[in-house]
């Protein structure tokens, strides 16, 4: 029987995520989720411990503003089960910048910056550019040109998240899938929405959940939202979405959805809703 006060040892359990659909949130630490996500009385250094248990990624935004130390690296990997990965937000000093190409110094310092010490728990890396920074095809392509495509062996998968209307053309989504650079889709009205598929794997940010709604996004948005999933993880593109250059269907792919921002505080319930159906399908 726990101890008082304790959350059961069986609410940490994790079963192996080998689907090739990974669902998260973004970050642990909210505490609107206390006594609602996370269960009563547990303690916060443990809340990592508890959300790797109930999804399968997590975006980090901390990483945007500042450095993290190996050790934390370390730390994070420690603390999640096998099969579970972070996403982590590249530092804005890379990306919100006059010249891209001049991003060299910033991009290796955050790469090599301890991001090794997360292992096989380092998904993409996601390259945030500012509403304002508009699409220049020799600069653009200058700063890919300067992502290492490896860390200690391991595949470094990156995906570019654009927020200027300028990107949403063929010379972009050309560039793009020449680099294999994959391009996050959005549902938010705020910035430009296109689901062409422009790397070997699929990034998703949805950012319209509803507070009055206890999963976030109502239950048919969740299906058809688990549709896409499968349909973008067996190789096909989700054509209900709005694209700027269609492609041919690719081979199998990893995706990523991770619900962001809108009513954060539903975030969590929408995520496992999602990963319900996700399971329910295969």
């Amino acid at each position: 029987m726990p101890k008082p006060n304790k959350p059961p040892a069986d609410l940490f359990t994790s079963t192996p995520k080998a689907s090739r659909i990974r669902v998260g949130i973004g970050g642990w630490t909210f505490a609107p989720w206390r006594d609602n996500f996370y269960p009563a009385k547990l303690v916060q250094r443990r809340e990592l411990e508890y959300a790797s248990c109930q999804l399968s990624a997590i975006e980090v935004n901390g990483t945007y503003y500042g450095a993290q130390k190996p050790a934390t690296y370390a730390k994070w990997r420690a603390e999640t089960p096998d099969g579970f990965v972070f996403s982590l937000k590249a530092p804005r000093y890379a990306t919100d910048r006059k010249v891209l190409a001049d991003a060299g110094k910033s991009v290796r310092d955050f790469v090599d910056g301890g991001l090794a010490e997360l292992g096989d728990r380092l998904g993409p890396i996601n390259w945030q550019f500012p509403p304002h920074k508009s699409f220049d095809p020799d600069d653009f392509e200058a700063f890919l040109d300067l992502l290492p495509r490896e860390l200690d062996g391991r595949k470094l998968r990156h995906v570019a998240e654009v927020r200027h209307a300028s990107f949403a053309c063929e010379a972009y989504i050309e560039l793009a899938r020449r680099y294999k650079i994959a391009t996050v889709f959005t549902d938010s009205p705020k910035y430009p929405s296109f689901a062409d598929v422009t790397g070997d794997f699929v990034y998703a940010r949805l950012m319209c959940s509803e507070a009055g709604v206890s999963s976030g996004y109502r239950p048919k948005a969740l299906d058809t939202w688990a549709e896409r999933a499968l349909t973008w993880a067996q190789g096909g593109q989700a054509d209900d979405l709005p694209l700027v250059h269609s492609a041919a269907k690719s081979k199998p792919r990893d995706v990523f959805v991770y619900f962001i921002n809108g009513a954060k505080e539903r975030a969590p319930h929408a995520a496992m809703a999602l990963i319900s159906r996700l399971d329910a399908a295969t």
